[in-house]
């Protein structure tokens, strides 16, 4: 049933967008001709985005730098089949959902290395990476055990960082309002934030540092945020054959917590997230045809929540998790074909005043194989086992086909399992409204998908149906309203769904100079879940996907210095309402600098994503980048 009703104005307005981009595009903003050339950064067969048999899309860094965002978690929300559930602004927290999933069934990485927290799904988007840090995003639809391991159950996200080619600085600051005033105290809502960054490369080695902070004062009664992030990488060539890769970053996120997970009660919330990640890993090229490359990597996160602010001692919980990972990955060629193998061994630990003190040891063994037998077809399988010292060993198998029928013409198929673990907070939390269960067992997928591409002309897209079945699902339930809640694995769910993309190239049709460029884009994703669970319980998190979910968009490029990109999204909620998002960013380019002007929520729509939480209206900002070579 519908609780809000949208404007006629409004619906006009996206009947008449939806109209304009009829021939229109896909997510991306560049021909998938750039595309092609991106490298897919698995941990093992990387291989371009062009010879990839899966439903994966690419973020790359100057789509990344026309969109109207501060964060990672506010870049996430213009990509086709992702859910991004935010509860504050500006990224302060978010929950991740891929094709209809529960915020626990994605895998989060950054340079292949896993930083989802085993405590709780809702820190997973706590990262230290700024925006201007990022080279592209990999968002992998549908289960990843055989690439990834276990937790990719409904997909991955892989955030890749920058790796330098020449030195150079860049900053940036940005502020921003919605000229609402805080009832509380007569203060007018504002945001501002800063971002540095510095690279140095060498003949053999190069170094990136970046830095940013956000901080305002929310934009309704106890929001407020402030943020802090670090990062650092580098990479030292050893010789021809051998190199070194290290990283680390540090983030720390506090922000007013007003009705986060237990509104009204919480309305005095707050809450106080620190996360540092380091990694270091090593190639080494045997020979032709051998290549080995062994990893280390560490997460450490803090979870300091409390309950009201103004008297701590009322309910306060501190969680602190410790995630240690070693692994060893190897590829080989045979012929036409690759072969990668690897074993995997991570401990987490937790020690909490409320989940107590806990560790469990998962040992991962990768094996899989792609062959190519000719330009047109190739096809890879594989498997993955898992062994955890909780729930003992279990195998997850997969395969996937592509097979070019016309030059621009592509069909591909995969099929998948996975898997995904109770987090320490299903397993161990205690609360007035919520306890956990040390009895659950692990989600289980499998999956399978097919779909078509078309590769560039003025037209290009891509067209996919997949069907995801969830065993074992866990979910909060309770029998009546005055229960608490409590996860049980009582359900399985039954998931399809279609998407379709589509980009045209409007300049080029309109044989425009090369002093105007002009493209459309749009995606639309429908998604149809089943439960099968029982009538006597209420369910919390088992039907929250989105029926449907369309993405659509302008960018122009003027006189190579003019940008404008204007991102449009339909969004229907299964049992909740519907509403319609715009947002637009437009740049000066003027040398060194970049001027920009936002404007998110253009509509100033009334909406929530998460529970009773109200979302920001209208929101202005304007910012200022510059960027400069240390030498030419």
């Amino acid at each position: 049933m519908r609780r809000n009703k949208e404007p006629v104005l409004k619906k006009i307005l996206l009947l008449g967008v939806i109209c304009l981009l009829a021939k229109s595009s896909a997510f991306a903003q560049k021909a998938n001709t750039d595309l092609d050339s991106v490298i897919i950064h698995e941990n093992r067969l990387q291989a371009a985005y062009g010879r990839q048999n899966r439903n994966i899309q690419v973020l790359d860094a100057k789509q990344i730098a026309v969109l109207p965002v501060k964060s990672v978690n506010e870049l996430l929300t213009y990509v086709a089949g992702v859910d991004m559930r935010q509860r504050g602004p500006w990224g302060s927290q978010s929950d991740v959902s891929i094709d209809g999933s529960s915020f626990d069934e994605v895998l989060v990485l950054v340079n292949g290395i896993k930083v989802s927290d085993p405590q709780t799904g809702h820190n997973m988007m706590n990262l230290p990476i700024p925006v201007s840090s990022i080279d592209h995003i990999e968002i992998l639809r549908g289960p990843a055990a055989r690439t990834y391991g276990v937790n990719a159950l409904a997909g991955a996200i892989n955030i890749v960082t920058k790796n330098p080619q020449k030195s150079e600085v860049s900053a940036q600051i940005y502020a921003g309002s919605s000229f609402q005033k805080d009832t509380s105290n007569g203060d007018t809502y504002y945001g501002w934030g800063a971002q540095a960054a510095a690279t140095l490369a060498g003949k053999d080695q190069s170094h990136t540092f970046s830095f940013a902070h956000d901080q305002g004062n929310g934009y309704r009664y106890n929001t407020a945020f402030d943020a802090y992030r670090l990062f650092y990488q580098n990479h030292f060539r050893l010789s021809d054959k051998s190199s070194i890769e290290a990283m680390g970053g540090y983030v720390s996120n506090s922000y007013g917590a007003n009705g986060f997970y237990s509104a009204p009660a919480d309305k005095e919330s707050k809450e106080t997230v620190q996360t540092a990640i380091a990694g270091i890993g090593y190639t080494l090229q045997l020979n032709k045809r051998i290549k080995i490359m062994p990893r280390l990597s560490y997460r450490y996160a803090k979870d300091d929540y409390i309950f009201i602010r103004q008297n701590p001692d009322y309910y306060h919980n501190i969680h602190e998790t410790n995630v240690v990972t070693g692994e060893i990955q190897s590829t080989i060629q045979i012929g036409k074909g690759i072969m990668g193998a690897g074993v995997e061994l991570r401990n987490e630990g937790i020690n909490s005043n409320n989940l107590g003190k806990h560790d469990r040891n998962n040992l991962g063994i990768y094996a899989e194989y792609k062959y190519h037998f000719n330009d047109k077809l190739n096809a890879s399988a594989g498997l993955y086992g898992n062994y955890n010292s909780d729930y003992d060993w279990q195998i997850f198998p997969g395969a996937d086909v592509g097979y070019y029928i016309l030059p621009k013409w592509k069909l591909f198929a995969a099929a998948t399992t996975g898997q995904r673990l109770p987090t320490y907070t299903d397993l161990y939390y205690k609360g007035p409204t919520n306890i956990g269960n040390d009895q659950l067992k692990p989600e289980l997928a499998s999956y399978a998908e097919g779909g078509v591409q078309y590769k560039p002309g003025l037209i290009s897209g891509q067209l996919s149906y997949f069907y995801r079945h969830v065993s074992d699902f866990i979910d909060w339930v309770k029998a009546t309203e005055n229960d608490p809640w409590q996860p049980q694995n009582f359900q399985s769910i039954n998931t399809q769904g279609v998407t379709l993309s589509l980009q045209y190239e409007l300049s080029r049709h309109l044989h425009l100079s090369d002093k105007a460029q002009l493209q459309l884009q749009a995606s639309y994703t429908y998604l149809d879940p089943s439960v099968k669970a029982s009538d006597e319980l209420i369910s919390k998190y088992a039907v929250e996907a989105l029926r449907h979910q369309l993405i659509f968009g302008v960018h122009g490029l003027f006189f190579h210095k003019l940008e404008i990109n204007f991102k449009g999204r339909y969004l229907q909620r299964i049992s909740a309402n519907d509403y319609t998002l715009l947002d637009t960013r437009i740049c000066y380019q003027l040398k060194q600098f970049n001027i920009y002007a936002d404007v998110n929520n253009l509509l100033n729509t009334q909406y929530k994503e998460i529970g009773s939480i109200p979302m920001p209206g209208r929101w202005f900002s304007l910012g200022v980048k510059f960027s400069g070579l240390f030498d030419k």
